[in-house]
């Protein structure tokens, strides 16, 4: 009778373990308001009088904004849709990296179809996007 139950207990204990290791470093829900995704929105890029927010509404279908911390602590904005692009739509990720305190911000990585642009394709597209 013994053997069954340390038996059981040699079942139970991974599991727990699994469960625990699952619920902390599991896929998280994407967050999609907050303070990080409203300062990103309002910025006004290269001094134009429209938003980002507004910008990407109006060049992009099916957009929506994501905030997550990466592992070194660091506030990243994502902009996640469909964009035209050479003349098709291409589903577009654009990264901001938000400064502590909401200083300031760099824009990140593009990706276009799930392939990563070169800086000068970004800084074009992003131009794209505000004046369009």
């Amino acid at each position: 009778m013994q053997n069954v139950s340390k038996r059981t207990i040699l079942w139970i204990v991974p599991i727990i373990i699994i469960v625990i290791f699952w619920y902390f470093y599991g896929p998280k829900d994407e967050i999609t308001d907050n303070e990080y995704i409203s300062y990103i929105k309002e910025i006004k890029y290269n001094e134009t009088e429209e938003t980002l927010a507004s910008a990407f509404e109006n060049y992009c279908e099916e957009g929506k904004w994501v905030y997550f911390q990466t592992q070194k602590n660091q506030h990243v904005v994502e902009f996640k849709g469909s964009c035209p692009q050479d003349n098709s739509s291409k589903e577009v990720n654009l990264q901001f990296i938000v400064e502590n305190e909401q200083s300031g911000f760099q824009v990140g990585v593009l990706l276009m179809d799930s392939e990563q642009q070169s800086e000068e394709q970004r800084d074009t597209f992003l131009n794209n996007v505000i004046t369009n």
